[in-house]
């Protein structure tokens, strides 16, 4: 059966509150951080990821004390991201109680900061997070949530990222996130078929056929989505007996 896929849900956090929109553009609310992660944890949830995502953009740091008081309610595995920037700000995540941090425009701003972060702290600990979309000349990656494009095709920098000690890809495809149609599964596949690492799918669960596909499809180790888990479209334990009766291979 192999390793158990990871089913992961994702709180974009905004201003101190979780937050979801469509494209990456018209955030609502979508409830308190502290408290979703609490019952994600106990709902079965196998990690969870946290993002700040306004952090990069901004051009501060990850709100340090919302980590700690969500780290203290969670007994599953915790990755944070948002506006981290060098070794400092990652130690300062993993004392405030992340298990893993996520890096993304940092990372394409100067590549040599995941080699840094695998040599201080583990591979494990280093999760490269690419948004990326498909524009007219193919598959680039994007900085600051979104907003800036780079000359960076998504299959090579994953593949360098990899390299470099990347202990996981959370891929992100902007054209699907919010709009609940499915993953982005023929490039999921793409990756994970050059790739040895992990890959967490995200942008696009709609329903729970979406998940199974990214796994059967896309090949993904994790699948990760906010919106269809914070307004309880998709309770967890029911998605992952469905997933078991689809021959999945998931931890109930």
């Amino acid at each position: 059966m192999g390793l158990a896929k990871r089913i992961i849900p994702c709180l974009d956090v905004k201003n101190g509150e979780t937050v979801k929109g469509i494209n990456f553009v018209g955030l609502r609310s979508a409830g308190d951080p502290v408290e979703l992660g609490k019952a994600y944890s106990e709902a079965g949830a196998d990690e969870l990821v946290f993002l700040d995502i306004t952090a990069s953009f901004e051009g501060r740091k990850t709100f340090t004390e919302m980590v700690t008081k969500v780290a203290q309610q969670l007994s599953i595995p915790f990755t944070v991201g948002g506006g981290i920037n060098e070794l400092a700000d990652v130690e300062r995540m993993l004392y405030a109680g992340a298990d893993k941090v996520s890096i993304n425009s940092a990372a394409l701003r100067r590549p040599e900061l995941i080699e840094e972060v695998a040599s201080r702290f583990g591979s494990q600990v280093c999760v490269v997070a690419i948004d990326a979309r498909h524009d007219a000349d193919g598959w680039h990656c994007y900085l600051k949530g979104g907003r800036e494009r780079t000359e960076r095709e998504l299959q090579e920098w994953a593949h360098e990222a990899q390299e470099r000690g990347a202990g996981e890809i959370l891929f992100t495809s902007m054209d699907h996130d919010g709009v609940k149609t499915g993953y982005a599964n023929e490039e999921l596949a793409k990756m994970a078929d050059q790739l040895s690492i992990p890959i967490i799918a995200s942008g696009g669960a709609g329903k729970k056929e979406h998940f199974r596909d990214a796994f059967t499809i896309g090949h993904a180790d994790a699948a990760l989505a906010a919106s269809v888990f914070h307004f309880g479209e998709i309770p967890i334990q029911e998605l992952k007996q469905y997933l078991k009766h689809e021959g999945i291979n998931v931890r109930i």
